[in-house]
């Protein structure tokens, strides 16, 4: 019999910090998502899954829709091993979609909808879409974008489809509802038509271990996207595991503005409500006044999102007004980009909800780490926590990959577990070298502490070097955020002709600080937290960073600035 010593002696000391209540180990039923939906429709019709501009949106209501497009799909030729693209922000049609493919054993391929020209076709191609879902108001960007590959019917929609009836008609008739009637000309088919004219689908029969359910595309931040090819297996498992860390019930109300085309929101989000049952409020897009009106109306309990969001929340003039509303949430995951101590810290002191920093990568469907949730005093500013249950984790030397390190040593984080992709779509290479006997090797630079929490140091492209001498953009980061004025900040490595590279750092001041505080100010705040070498002698200060729809900062687009 396995006991938590006997794993604390194989060198996983992270089980003696393990959070209350939550299995070690799960058993994983074969099943799909899909399977979920059709399962929590039959035990609670009238639960509600989905809040989208006040409109409630049952688990029956979702299961009726998806069945119909699920018959519409199959009429339109998509079956097993299909692709279909979801050019989609978060909206309840995009959850139809998502679980209808997935019902005739098809392939989704979530893009991001503000995608060129130039990366939409790039997906398209790579995956070998047959049909797109797209919002009408970027249609125009799809159809520059074909014919493409196999794409060869396009689903139109607007945002207005789902929302009440009077807020609809209004919010058209004020114009406050963007649209394009570029589709009616086209001739491309709309969504709810396409919903009409779906009966009962045939009945598929898919592998849950080997049969793709997903391609997320990853990487596009910083060279060609590629997609890891999730299986239904990869997407239960780690939707099962977020509820267990999360303590999320049937009673819980989650925000749901981090974008469901993003591996983070997919699975922390959207899967959340077939696990846990709880509802979701709906947000397009993150916006503030949006997001305050939101937590006031319904009294969210969880907000998962990412560091820049709470700044931002915290930042506004208006979060005095709205402060009160946001007691109500208990827990906050960030992920996505490191959260920053300094910014947890003011949340928490703020808002009175523990946030906790998790990990994870679209390889890995996607979470492999987290702070417990269970307890205030397991948390570790700074790190990214423990291994999720039934997931391992361990550091190898960058040279070769092979050498386990021991505590503290620095070297290159790899992860195994259920979650796991299978590798990558079209992309023998890159499977070989990311995905090793059974280790997912992240390509992030990190250690493990003698509690068994693990700590990012940074990614391995992302690391400077200062004349053979290696500086972390993130522990840079830290410290400036600890400065009183510093709002945001982004550290990258320059050319310098006599060490090589040096670190340069962007800021974004608050609004009280501008025009107040000196790039020599701030240099003279980090002496004595920091080796010389590491000190930005460059300091550049703008308005705001240029980051993803998820709130990750583009790195590569401040170095070519």
């Amino acid at each position: 019999m396995t006991t938590t010593s006997t794993l604390v002696a194989e060198g996983r000391p992270w089980f003696k910090h393990w959070p209350k209540d939550v299995p070690m180990h799960m058993d994983y039923p074969e099943k799909t998502l899909s399977d979920l939906l059709k399962e929590r429709a039959a035990q609670n019709p009238e639960g509600v899954q989905f809040i989208f501009y006040d409109r409630e949106i049952t688990f029956g209501e979702t299961q009726s829709v998806v069945t119909k497009l699920a018959s519409s799909l199959q009429k339109e030729g998509i079956k097993k091993g299909s692709r279909v693209a979801l050019i989609l922000p978060n909206c309840p049609q995009f959850a139809f979609a998502y679980y209808a493919v997935q019902a005739v054993g098809g392939v989704v391929v979530p893009v991001n909808p503000l995608y060129t020209e130039h990366e939409l076709k790039h997906i398209l191609e790579d995956s070998g879409a047959e049909l797109a879902f797209v919002m009408d108001m970027f249609y125009s960007t799809l159809k520059k974008a074909m014919p493409v590959g196999n794409l060869r019917k396009v689903v139109s929609t607007n945002i207005a489809d789902y929302m009440p009836g009077a807020k609809a008609f209004l919010g058209r008739l004020l114009r406050k509802v963007p649209s394009s009637n570029e589709p009616d000309r086209d001739g491309i088919v709309k969504f709810k038509d396409f919903v009409r004219n779906g009966t009962e689908p045939e009945p598929v029969t898919v592998d849950v271990h080997n049969d793709p359910a997903v391609l997320m595309y990853t990487g596009g931040t910083t060279g060609t996207p590629k997609a890891a090819i999730l299986t239904p297996l990869n997407l239960v498992s780690n939707c099962m595991m977020n509820q267990k860390w999360g303590y999320l019930t049937e009673q819980d109300t989650m925000v749901g503005v981090l974008p469901w085309f993003h591996v983070y929101g997919m699975s922390v989000v959207l899967n959340s409500t077939l696990t846990a049952g709880l509802k979701v409020i709906v947000l397009p897009r993150f916006l503030t006044k949006d997001t305050f009106e939101a937590v006031k109306k319904h009294r969210p309990t969880s907000f998962p999102g990412v560091f820049s969001m709470y700044i931002a929340l915290m930042g506004s003039p208006l979060f005095p007004s709205y402060k009160q509303y946001f007691s109500g949430i208990k827990r906050c995951i960030s992920g996505a980009a490191p959260l920053p101590a300094e910014v947890a810290k003011n949340w928490n002191s703020s808002t009175g909800a523990l946030v906790v920093e998790g990990y994870g990568l679209s390889e890995a469907s996607p979470v492999t780490h987290a702070n417990p949730m269970d307890d205030q005093a397991k948390v570790k500013p700074g790190s990214i926590g423990i291994p999720f249950p039934d997931t391992d984790a361990k550091i190898v030397d960058l040279e070769t990959g092979e050498k386990q390190l021991g505590v503290k040593e620095v070297g290159e984080l790899a992860v195994s577990g259920p979650q796991v992709a299978k590798g990558y779509w079209n992309n023998e290479q890159d499977t070989k070298t990311t995905f090793r006997n059974g280790w997912l090797y992240t390509g992030d630079i990190a250690y493990m502490d003698e509690d068994g929490y693990f700590y990012i140091v940074d990614r391995k492209k992302d690391m400077i070097n200062v004349g053979g001498l290696k500086v972390y953009p993130r522990e840079v980061e830290e410290v400036a955020y600890t400065h009183e004025a510093v709002k945001m900040a982004a550290v990258v490595g320059v050319p310098d002709q006599f060490h090589g590279e040096e670190p340069k750092m962007f800021v974004v001041l608050k609004d009280g600080y501008k025009g107040k505080v000196t790039p020599d100010q701030i240099r003279e705040f980090m002496k004595g937290k920091l080796a010389p070498y590491k000190i930005p002698r460059i300091i550049e200060f703008r308005d705001e960073l240029p980051t993803t729809l998820v709130g990750k900062v583009l790195r590569r687009k401040l170095k070519e600035s």
